[in-house]
C-alpha cells in the first residue's frame, strides 16, 4: 500500500464521483480507479458500492475513512510540527543544567533569548553532572551547562565563565567574621560536601589532594541548598559557589585566599549529533553572552 492511495481514497470518498475526484487530484480517471482497486485488494474488501457511474461508500469504506482522516490529519500536523522545528526562531530546545545555575543564570539567559525569539519553547532538566551527561548521551538533552569538563571524545565542551567558590560556615563560628582564610586554617573542621561523583565534589577533591589535606567529611548531600542548611544548623562547614537564592540568614561567607577555589562552567553537546536550527541558535547565543576565557 502506498501513501497516495490513502489520499486518493479520501478525496474520492468525499466527492463520490470518479471523474470529479480525478480532476481534483490532477490524475486520469483510470489511474484513480486502478489505485482504489489496489487498495481494496490490499484490504480484502470493497470500499465503495458501484452502480453504473454512481459510487458511494459502503460500511467498510465509512469505517476506513474515519481511520484515514485521522492518519492524514496526524501526518499533516506532524509534518508541520517538524517544519516548525527547522526554523531558527521557533521550535523547542532541551536544556540541562546544574541546580546552582537555576536561580538566576539560566532564567536570565532564557528570558533574554525569548525576548528575541518568543516562539521558542524549552524543556528543562535540573540535576547533577553525571545524570545530565547520561541524558545528553541518550539524546534526551540537546545542551547541558556543566561545571566540569567531560573527558569523552564525542562530548564537546565550551568554557563560558569562571565561578569562585567560598567557605560557608555557621554564622556564630569563630572564623565567621574573617574577610579571608586559608585552607590550612580549616583543615580539621567538619565538612559537609557534595556526594562523590558530583562536579563540585570532584573540584574540591582535586584541590584537597593538591595541598595534601584530607577533609573530615561528616555529611554528604546532593544539593547546595541542602548542604547550606546543614551548615546553618552548625553541623559543619562547606565550600560552595555564591549563588543567589541561597538562604544566608544563619551562615557566613568567607573568601578562601589559598589555594584558589574556583570552577569553570561551560556548555556541552554531542559532537556529530544533529542540532535543530533553534538549538544551534540558542547554543551560539549562550556562547556570545560570555567573554572568552582559558578553559583550564
Amino acid at each position: 500500500m502506498e501513501w497516495e492511495q490513502l489520499e486518493y481514497f479520501q478525496t474520492l470518498a468525499r466527492i463520490q464521483h470518479v471523474t470529479k475526484a480525478a480532476e481534483t487530484l490532477s490524475i486520469t480517471q483510470p489511474a484513480l480507479s486502478r489505485s482504489i482497486v489496489r487498495l481494496e485488494n490490499y484490504l480484502g474488501v470493497p470500499l465503495f458500492d458501484r452502480q453504473g457511474r454512481s459510487i458511494t461508500l459502503n460500511k467498510y469504506g465509512e469505517r476506513f475513512l474515519k481511520r484515514v482522516d485521522s492518519i492524514i490529519k496526524e501526518f499533516t500536523e506532524g509534518r508541520e510540527e517538524i517544519q516548525s522545528l527547522l526554523q531558527p526562531d521557533q521550535g523547542e530546545v532541551s536544556l540541562g543544567f546544574l541546580h546552582t545555575l537555576g536561580t538566576t543564570i539560566v532564567p536570565n539567559l532564557i528570558g533574554a533569548f525569548k525576548d528575541q525569539y518568543p516562539n521558542v519553547h524549552f524543556q528543562l532538566n535540573q540535576s547533577h553532572s553525571n545524570q545530565l551527561l547520561d541524558k545528553l548521551r541518550s539524546g534526551e538533552l540537546d545542551l547541558c551547562l556543566l561545571a566540569s569538563f567531560p573527558v569523552e571524545s564525542n562530548i564537546m565542551w565550551k568554557p563560558l565563565w569562571k565561578e569562585e567558590l567560598f567557605l560557608f560556615l555557621p554564622k556564630h563560628h569563630v572564623l565567621a567574621t574573617r574577610q579571608e582564610i586559608t585552607l590550612n586554617e580549616i583543615a580539621h573542621e567538619p565538612f559537609v560536601l557534595m556526594k562523590e561523583g558530583f562536579a563540585l565534589r570532584v573540584t574540591m577533591d582535586h584541590i584537597f589532594e593538591q595541598v595534601n589535606i584530607t577533609p573530615n567529611i561528616v555529611f554528604e548531600g546532593e544539593e547546595a541548598a541542602t548542604i547550606a542548611g546543614f551548615v546553618a544548623a552548625g553541623l559543619g562547614v562547606s565550600i560552595l559557589p555564591d549563588f543567589k537564592g541561597l538562604d544566608q540568614t544563619n551562615i557566613a561567607k568567607v573568601r578562601i585566599s589559598w589555594p584558589r577555589f574556583e570552577r569553570i562552567v561551560g556548555v556541552s553537546w554531542i559532537e556529530g549529533k544533529y542540532l535543530s536550527p533553534v538549538t544551534e541558535n540558542f547554543k551560539q547565543y549562550i556562547i556570545n553572552q560570555f567573554p572568552q576565557i582559558d578553559s583550564i
